[in-house]
């Protein structure tokens, strides 16, 4: 059935009559992307539990045959729209920002030096390991330039044409992400473990049975101390392989969903990064950044050479992250203030980018809230706490408090109306309808009633009814005590836009902080020891081996959300 062009009533009615169709596809294509998805990950635990007639030959052929049916389909897409390049392919001005996709490419360059360290470390060992381990990591170097290069081209593409066939590739794209992702997740927490294993020795915990979960092969390597330097190097390298197996996910998702969609014809006006009025919070989030690399350090330095040096590691880590979390949820805190004082307009139009955004925000943090929580019942149902336990408490507390706060700024920062356009609206309406006034309103400091506060996103011209102008002598007394709706003095205008700024600034390197820890090795959540004692060992490393992963990742989509935020305040 022909579609409509793109109105303000015509998308509703021409989305009811190809629904029916539309989702249908939808369905099959996420069956089957769901599918693909379940087998993997029992393959990748059949592995992990080293079950028989499943090794890691097995797993890594299965990779390897997902990767090349994706660069397949990546290949045909490119080559068709190539050949149709002359022809108005539609857009959507919201996916694949400019600096998301060069995010993307960052940490590619990572993932490919990932691969060469892995093609070493195969040549090293070549005596006693399968091929596959050597064709894999070269198959996924070159599925890494084509997927950036693909996405760097198309992910805002709204794709019209061969839908049901472009489903499936997209969502089969989705969910060869994912299994790579969990795959290089499993690998690191393996590493994780059993460093962890190491350490709860030193901190008394001598119940606990030290069995190392190994896969290193039967063999030597040559040289040894190269093939040391190639293995450390390595797992250093997966945290940057794990976002961007994630983030390329989420890129394709959102093309997905974008499917036969019908764009507005008023699009997102760009956003542009500008490096002005936010010196005190870049300078706070730079000595956070700062204290985290030494605190990281030292943690690393001192953790499992013995029980005093484990014991002041563990409370220098607690007392830093209570710190940074306690100026954090103050700022996210002030910024949800401003923007409960200040009735600006939300754009509540169909984003499948923005939503994404928060429901990834609140879906992710759950994983560290889950931790948390059991942080929290572990010391106060143990029988014996050792006083470093005690730190643990307010810092578990914290990380529930503060992301909550975190993620209702960024969930509201994301569906206002960008800044600049807001205010020119809201200027224009003023001049064009009250033209006989010469006192005007400012921008930032909307009408009782909410006369200036309520924009349409799109709507450039307001009746005198609608603005309530037509009413000499209210609109005089109005005028006269428009201060009376406005927000404090010292955040007005640029004030208020500057104090944003700096809130999303010094949120930004905050999480970026944050992220670092735990990516790198410095995770108290396996360290402190007493959680294993109340829960159980095998149960606390499984919760926390489920939930550690989507807690790392909140903190890179958090400061990729807050970049946003920046840019557009």
């Amino acid at each position: 059935m022909p579609e409509d062009p793109a109105e303000s009533p015509g998308p509703r009615r021409g989305a009811g009559r190809t629904s029916a169709p539309q989702k249908l596809a939808e369905a099959l294509s996420s069956q089957y992307g769901l599918l693909v998805f379940a087998a993997g990950l029992l393959l990748l635990l059949a592995w992990a539990v080293h079950a028989a007639g499943v090794g890691k030959r097995a797993l890594l052929c299965v990779l390897t045959a997902l990767m090349l049916l994706q660069l397949l389909w990546m290949l045909w897409y490119v080559g068709r729209s190539a050949a149709q390049r002359r022809l108005i392919r539609l857009k959507d001005t919201h996916a694949g920002a400019r600096w998301l996709r060069g995010s993307i490419v960052l940490f590619a360059l990572s993932t490919i030096i990932l691969g060469g360290l892995k093609i070493g470390y195969f040549v090293g060992f070549s005596e006693c390991l399968s091929a596959t381990e050597g064709v894999f990591p070269v198959i996924h170097a070159v599925h890494t330039l084509l997927q950036v290069y693909f996405l760097w081209g198309h992910a805002k593409d709204v794709i019209q044409s061969f839908k049901t066939l472009e489903r499936f590739g997209v969502i089969h794209s989705v969910f060869t992400n994912l299994l790579l992702w969990a795959n290089s997740v499993l690998n690191e927490s393996k590493h994780q473990l059993n460093e962890h294993k190491e350490r709860l020795i030193t901190l008394g915990f001598g119940n606990v049975t030290i069995i190392l979960d190994d896969h290193t092969p039967q063999c030597n390597c040559t040289p040894p101390a190269l093939c040391s330097a190639i293995s450390h190097g390595i797992y250093y390298l997966y945290p940057f392989n794990i976002e961007y197996q994630i983030l390329a996910s989420t890129m394709f998702y959102v093309l997905w969903k974008n499917i036969g969609r019908k764009v507005d014809s008023h699009q997102q006006p760009k956003m542009h990064f500008k490096f002005n009025g936010v010196m005190a919070g870049s300078i706070l989030g730079l000595a956070a950044l700062a204290a985290t690399i030494g605190v990281v350090v030292v943690y690393l330095i001192r953790i499992g050479r013995s029980k005093t040096k484990s014991e002041s590691a563990l409370i220098m880590f607690y007392l830093y992250a209570i710190a940074v979390l306690t100026l954090m949820g103050a700022a996210g805190l002030l910024g949800i203030w401003i923007y409960r004082v200040d009735e600006q307009s939300l754009d509540e139009s169909k984003n499948p980018a923005r939503k994404l955004d928060a429901d990834l925000l609140v879906s992710t943090a759950s994983g560290s809230w889950l931790i948390s929580w059991g942080s929290i019942l572990a010391i106060l149902c143990a029988q014996d706490s050792p006083p470093y336990t005690w730190y643990n408490l307010p810092y578990s507390i914290l990380v529930i408090g503060e992301k909550y706060v975190q993620n209702l700024f960024i969930i509201e920062s994301i569906h206002r109306e960008p800044q600049k356009l807001s205010e020119d609206i809201r200027t224009l309406r003023v001049v064009s309808v009250c033209n006989g006034s010469t006192s005007i309103l400012p921008p930032s400091c909307p009408r009782t009633g909410g006369e200036a506060g309520e924009v349409a996103p799109h709507d450039w011209e307001m009746s005198p009814v609608a603005s309530g102008c037509g009413k000499d002598e209210e609109e005089r007394s109005i005028e006269g005590s428009r201060g009376l709706a406005c927000l404090p003095h010292l955040l007005q205008g640029n004030t208020k836009r500057r104090v944003l700024r700096n809130i999303a600034a010094f949120l930004f390197l905050c999480n970026i902080s944050l992220w670092i820890p735990p990516a790198f090795g410095c995770r108290p959540e396996y360290d402190n020891g007493l959680e294993e004692i109340v829960f159980g060992f095998e149960p606390w490393i499984i919760v926390v081996n489920l939930a550690m992963p989507f807690s790392i990742f909140y903190r890179m989509h958090a400061a990729a959300a807050l970049f946003e935020v920046y840019c557009k305040t």
